[in-house]
């Protein structure tokens, strides 16, 4: 079972995700750190278990103002060994190419996909990671992005935005079903989730793993609960 830090970005700052309200948004509060400069709260997420992939939404470019780029370029100097997975809310290519140019991996939210665009915006990802972005118990975007699961790529996220930073519990039965629905695609959950019971719950529908944050900051996840879902 993955565990992915979630980190997002809004003018320079990482801010506290709650239920998908971005204009609520406000610099983070968290047992972990006492900052809300991006490098500090990674730096602190890596002191409490060596995670390997952080996500990253990039709130400034998901809303059509100047992007978090220079930020993003410095997050992968100063921490060279991990990987960013970074939804800027694109599917053009050329935003996709910019990057992977400074070295992170694209994520394409179904949000940002125009209608009737689903195919040719994932073959023009390249292997992007698919956030399906949930709200009100439907995807936002085309939907045939959640009938259709040969559109997939190989990795996907099943964000349930009405959940994040909610201690509402994670959605479980939609990620049983997508998870059925993935045919060997790696699905990670997004929203909600509030502890290790959360986590053991995840695990039996299959899931990959889970984005987490809220439940990190406040201390609900322990070393010990991480260290035992990676080692599982």
């Amino acid at each position: 079972m993955r565990i992915i830090p979630v980190l997002d970005l809004k003018g320079g700052r990482a801010v506290r995700a709650v239920r998908g309200d971005r204009d609520a948004y406000a610099p983070i509060a968290s047992r972990l750190v006492a900052s809300s400069a991006p490098q500090d709260v990674v730096a602190a997420y890596l002191g409490l278990f060596d995670f390997s992939t952080f996500y990253v939404a990039d709130l400034d470019a998901i809303e059509g103002r100047v992007g978090q780029s220079a930020m993003l370029l410095a997050l992968t100097r100063d921490f060279p060994k991990l990987s960013f997975w970074v939804d800027d809310g694109s599917a053009e290519p050329g935003r996709i190419a910019a990057l992977r140019g400074i070295g992170v991996e694209p994520v394409i939210g179904s949000e940002s996909i125009p209608a009737g665009e689903a195919a040719t915006a994932l073959a023009s990802g390249a292997d992007a990671i698919l956030s399906l972005d949930f709200r009100g118990g439907g995807v936002l975007g085309p939907p045939e992005l959640q009938e259709n699961a040969q559109l997939w790529p190989r990795r996907v996220i099943a964000m349930t935005l009405a959940r994040v930073g909610s201690f509402e519990g994670p959605d479980l039965d939609l990620a049983a079903r997508l998870a059925r629905k993935a045919e060997g695609r790696s699905l990670y959950a997004a929203g909600g989730v509030r502890d290790a019971a959360d986590l053991d719950a995840l695990a039996r529908t299959g899931v990959a793993g889970a984005l987490v944050a809220s439940a990190l900051h406040d201390g609900r996840l322990s070393r010990a609960d991480l260290r035992r879902f990676a080692a599982e």
